[in-house]
């Protein structure tokens, strides 16, 4: 009897602290984004980035913790960036280059798309470096951190975190030193997501010489993480569409590996004739893995009013409807939303006029020789 009591005293203990401490356990996701415009044709691989619901940006390359309301930050490694290796930027402002939902319109062009972008920078990213560069067809810029879904549409894998385990990111992340080394084939965006996943989920993500020839891909990432959740429901991975907001460029294309871009593009007529062997192996490659069916056939699709679906577990990510009432802002005559946004200011703490006095202080120190 005395061991029985306590069982049940133990089980209650359990019960309760799952109702007063939801956020013991929180959500990140593996964005894969697909490939758009010249380059994403050339290169038709994507883009790979994390977002961490309880992860927020203390400045585009320092994390912290979220406070309450804060919706959490993606995190990423780009190119031309001030020879930054990764930056941080608020969900909101990533996906749409607003801090409220509510300013995201349904349909946008090309001007409209730079402007919100251009002001976004001007209020947030300016120690990132003045003289950066907004990036072109062919190399990045500050362009590419902010408004990433008036572009292309992106793919969530979500799945579950521990507390402890994004306490020690922050540490990690925080104390290395943020210095660039990238390199489109070993070094990319996709690596970086490598590394993180390997970080929560220890010799799971490694390199693949097939379909990728060693190279590491957002796609072949994405599929290993699908993979490894098969063999444990406990990671519960959901999978989610972000839409393309309609207007700025046409819609993006879907990813692909290194072996099925070879095989469905104009580079398997060349490589057939100076090596019909490595054509056929990837080839080969490509109707064994490239068929396997990563994405569901409807997977639930996310936009500014249904966004926090990201973050919420269980059921209630499964209602769309439920999961839109917490976006912040969503709510157009919510006023207490709208205060906890302006609080929360999505994980930035960085302003121009910050910015400009820190300018005026250095530029008053005596120069060191």
């Amino acid at each position: 009897m005395r061991r029985s009591s306590v069982i049940v005293f133990a089980l209650l203990i359990l019960a309760i602290l799952a109702v007063i401490c939801p956020r013991c356990r929180a959500q990140a996701t593996l964005l894969m984004e697909e490939p758009y415009g010249f380059f994403g044709s050339v290169n038709p691989t994507g883009h790979n980035a994390i977002y961490f619901e309880r992860i927020c940006a203390e400045t585009p390359v320092k994390l912290r913790r979220c406070r309450a309301g804060e919706p959490g930050a993606v995190v990423s490694r780009y190119q031309g960036i001030g020879g930054y290796d990764w930056v941080a930027i608020p969900l909101v402002p990533y996906l749409y280059a607003v801090e409220d939902v509510s300013l995201v319109s349904a349909h946008v062009d090309p001007r409209s798309v730079r402007r919100l972008r251009s002001n976004y920078r001007e209020n947030h990213l300016l120690s990132l470096g003045m003289d950066l560069s907004p990036g072109n067809f062919a190399h990045g810029g500050w362009a590419q951190l902010m408004g990433l879904s008036y572009e292309r549409r992106i793919y969530g894998l979500r799945f579950e975190t521990s507390e402890k385990q994004d306490d020690a990111f922050i540490a990690l992340m925080n104390d290395k030193a943020n210095r660039s080394h990238f390199s489109l084939l070993f070094n990319n965006c996709a690596d970086f997501a490598r590394r993180v996943l390997n970080f929560y989920f220890p010799g799971t993500f490694n390199r693949s010489v097939f379909p990728d020839a060693g190279m590491t891909t957002p796609k072949q990432i994405a599929y290993k993480l699908e993979r490894y959740a098969r063999k444990h429901p406990e990671t519960q991975l959901r999978i989610f569409e972000i839409s393309q907001v309609p207007g700025n460029r046409r819609q993006s294309h879907r990813n692909r590996s290194v072996a099925e871009s070879l095989s469905t593009t104009g580079y398997a007529i060349p490589i057939a004739v100076v090596n019909p062997y490595l054509a056929g192996g990837l080839f080969v490659d490509y109707l064994v893995r490239g068929h396997h069916h990563l994405i569901p056939k409807n997977p639930q699709k996310l936009g500014p009013s249904n966004l926090m679906a990201l973050t919420v577990g269980g059921r209630t990510a499964e209602n769309p409807e439920s999961a839109g009432a917490q976006v912040p802002g969503a709510a157009a005559g919510d006023m207490t939303e709208t205060k906890t946004t302006a609080a929360a200011n999505f994980g930035l703490t960085e302003t121009k006029a910050e910015h400009e006095q820190i300018l005026s202080a250095e530029s008053q120190e005596p120069r060191k020789n």
